[in-house]
């Protein structure tokens, strides 16, 4: 992570809106979460800012999701931030930033779904209706969409670190289930929207279920099998088979195995960014390991099925 030098405050927040959009600068504001790529800043009630602090690709992704994302959400069945202003670099900030609607809920790795039915056939639904062909000059995904075993070097450095901490019990069952996703034949489909980054940080949770997904920056086409190892990652125990029983069309074994592939990369990713939390290392994020290991005990307890 490469933190911006220019700190990010309400007073920086208030004179950009002032700048270029008054209409909104009066409006309550609040300091919503610190992300991976950007800082959410609650606008009142129904709007949120997002500006670029903790990675130089922030820029491209938000310019994206201001793109694509008002095509999209209005065929998605959870709520998701709309792009509703494009904030231009100036002399105050020098990069872009954006206003969204404000998608109201808990993250996930902080409050988990726990009625396994409705969670699995929501994120079912809206898998299902974001899974659509993408179009020509759709973006290309950001080391995701493809064939997980174009990413063995990225399987290979992280089980390694996570057991050199001792954070896996088991790596050679790890390993197991990774190469049976890796040697799955690759998807023969056209390349289908995807958000990219289903982890648990990125989807809302109210009353146990899902309501809502935010971020995202990874927006691209590619292999669903990306985004349907979210079953394994957001749903409590038993509820993937719910999961892909309502997920259309029907998947074939192949997909399955390597969204299973998908799942495992990020759980390590997980696993690893939560001990780093738990150490307060940089970037590091504790709520994000046990959801990363509840999904690997979760693959390795089905390996072979």
């Amino acid at each position: 992570m490469t933190h911006t030098e220019i700190e990010i405050t309400a007073v920086l927040i208030r004179d950009l809106l002032r700048d270029q959009h008054p209409d909104l600068a009066d409006r309550p504001l609040r300091l919503g979460a610190r992300g991976w790529d950007n800082q959410l800043w609650r606008l009142g009630d129904d709007l949120a800012v997002r500006l670029p602090w903790a990675t130089q690709s922030a820029d491209e992704l938000l310019r994206k999701e201001h793109a694509w994302l008002p095509t999209l959400a209005p065929h998605l069945p959870l709520p998701v931030p709309v792009p509703q202003r494009l904030g231009d670099p100036s002399e105050r900030f020098p990069r872009p930033w954006i206003v969204t609607t404000w998608v109201p809920g808990e993250p996930a790795d902080r409050a988990p779904a726990t009625r396994a039915a409705e969670a699995a056939d929501t994120l079912a639904t809206f898998l299902t209706a974001l899974h659509r062909p993408a179009p020509n000059g759709a973006p290309a995904g950001r080391d995701r969409g493809g064939p997980p075993a174009e990413y063995a070097e990225r399987f290979a450095d992280q089980v390694a670190s996570a057991s050199e901490l001792g954070l896996i019990p088991d790596p050679d069952a790890v390993r197991a289930v990774w190469e049976e996703a890796a040697a799955a034949p690759g998807w023969a489909g056209p390349p289908l929207w995807l958000h990219g980054d289903l982890h648990p940080a990125n989807v809302l949770t109210a009353d146990g279920t899902f309501c809502g997904v935010i971020d995202f920056g990874d927006l691209c086409a590619g292999d669903p099998a990306c985004d349907l190892a979210a079953a394994w990652i957001l749903l409590p125990d038993g509820a993937a088979d719910r999961f892909y029983a309502a997920y259309e069309p029907t998947l074939d074994a192949a997909t399955l195995r390597r969204a299973r592939g998908y799942a495992v990369l990020k759980a390590l990713a997980c696993i690893l960014i939560g001990d780093a939390g738990v150490h307060g290392r940089p970037g590091g994020k504790p709520t994000w390991g046990p959801p990363g290991h509840a999904t690997l005990r979760r693959l390795i307890a089905t390996a072979h099925r």
